[in-house]
């Protein structure tokens, strides 16, 4: 059955503009607090935003979605998308919201719901939902309608709950921290989290006002990142997206460290520990080759699923791996999270930076990626990979790319286009295949 407003990570789109408006919400929140009132008991949702000005808007529709159906509603106010999930589970809540669009400007915004553990939802759930929100709700009497209430507590609990899986026995004391928050959700908890720990913070992106998250600052964008390092000779320098669910690091030099470096760290690092479950780690399609060979040499391995967070935690979940992400910085480390965790995933790597005494230059580089090329096609109609031109032309990229390297060709979920990938040891040879077999799909298109 294909999906009408849920996507690979819940409901997003341009705010005001169909399926993101008001109307929609409250009727999420009708539909999915009817479908988790499960007993006689008074039910709840704990619900999150970041700091886009339209989640006032989306916050107050979901209250009156949620409460209409008989549901108490605890607002917890801007909080990181893992925060959410986290503070879901602990208090005990039938279902968490989290109002965010992650790393997109500000005119966007979406929905995304936890289960009662503090997962996203399965696919099944999803659907259920969906099937409830083009049908007339079944409203509460007027003694059952649900109440709303704030907590203050909240960026408590989640940076206590963070600090529990940073070693007791280390400190970031003499460490000089660049932090930049994507003027987004964890504009003030993730700071605190570092200071508390001793860390000497500077702080960047901490100044939301509605309209500036993700605006050339935070995890899609780490050149002011770059900048504050260099200017403050800092030790490394720390990027949150608009939600705090993705990690980018700059090492002292200014250099971009990607989520597979971070995951190459964290994972010996937890095989070093005896804290590893699996024999490796999880990641997607678009992990480079380098990373794979890396954990070769260290006797871990790859498991590769599609493209989306989604994907990777449900690997892990089912084969028992406890790190997993993707290239992008989405980092899931299961033992301490249900969902990617920015600031979470930054202290293990900031735990191995404090217990090594080197430089992170020199602990963020553990392999050599091998050179990559991304490019996008777009087409308006037809299914121009059906093609008998573009298959030979992937066939004849694939056997140059043999032994040295390999080739992925995916359609897009959410746009019209194709995504050509390839990697190896030849840059002239990654970029001659993806060209070719771009041009390919453009003749077919």
């Amino acid at each position: 059955m294909a999906r009408k407003y849920f996507g690979t990570d819940g409901i997003r789109g341009r705010t005001n503009e169909a399926p993101m408006t008001a109307e929609l919400a409250m009727r999420v929140g009708q539909a999915a607090g009817a479908h988790f009132l499960r007993g006689d008991y008074r039910h709840r949702v704990v619900i999150g935003k970041d700091t886009r000005l339209s989640g006032y808007m989306m916050e107050s529709a979901l209250v009156a979605g949620f409460t209409s159906v008989g549901m108490d509603v605890i607002l917890v106010g801007p909080m990181p998308t893992p925060a959410v999930a986290l503070l879901t589970k602990a208090m005990r809540a039938d279902i968490g919201v989290m109002i965010s669009a992650s790393h997109n400007p500000y005119q966007d915004n979406g929905i995304k719901l936890f289960g009662p553990d503090g997962f996203k939802l399965s696919d099944e759930d999803e659907m259920a939902i969906e099937a409830m929100l083009d049908r007339p709700p079944t409203l509460a009497k007027p003694e059952a309608i649900g109440r709303a209430q704030r907590i203050e507590d909240a960026r408590g609990r989640y940076i206590h709950g963070v600090k529990a899986t940073f070693p007791e026995d280390l400190r970031l004391d003499g460490l000089r921290i660049v932090i930049d928050c994507a003027h987004g959700a964890a504009y003030n908890v993730a700071p605190s989290a570092l200071w508390e720990l001793g860390a000497d913070v500077i702080a960047i992106g901490v100044k939301p006002d509605g309209t500036n998250v993700n605006d050339k600052v935070g995890s899609t964008a780490p050149e002011a990142l770059q900048r504050k390092v260099l200017e403050t000779r800092a030790d490394i320098g720390i990027a949150l997206d608009g939600d705090a669910d993705r990690l980018i690091i700059v090492d002292e030099r200014g250099q971009i460290v990607d989520g597979d470096q971070i995951m190459a760290v964290i994972a010996t690092g937890f095989q070093r520990r005896g804290l590893l479950k699996g024999g490796g780690i999880v990641a997607t399609v678009m992990s480079n080759l380098g990373l794979e060979r890396y954990l070769e040499a260290n006797g871990l391995t790859l498991h590769r699923t599609a493209v989306g967070d989604r994907y990777v935690l449900e690997a892990m979940r089912r084969d028992g791996f406890n790190v997993g992400g993707e290239q992008s910085g989405h980092l899931i480390l299961s033992d301490y999270a249900t969902t990617g965790d920015g600031l979470l995933a930054a202290l293990q790597v900031l735990a191995e930076l404090v217990e090594s005494g080197k430089p992170a230059s020199q602990l963020l580089r553990c392999f050599e990626p091998l050179p990559q090329k991304l490019q996008n096609v777009r087409f308006k109609n037809g299914a121009p990979l059906e093609a008998d031109t573009v298959k030979a032309a992937i066939a004849e990229a694939e056997e140059k790319l043999a032994g040295t390297g390999r080739l992925l060709i995916r359609k897009s979920g959410t746009e019209p286009l194709i995504r050509v990938m390839a990697e190896g040891e030849d840059p002239a040879l990654v970029q001659q295949v993806v060209e070719a077999v771009c041009e390919a799909v453009r003749r077919a298109a």
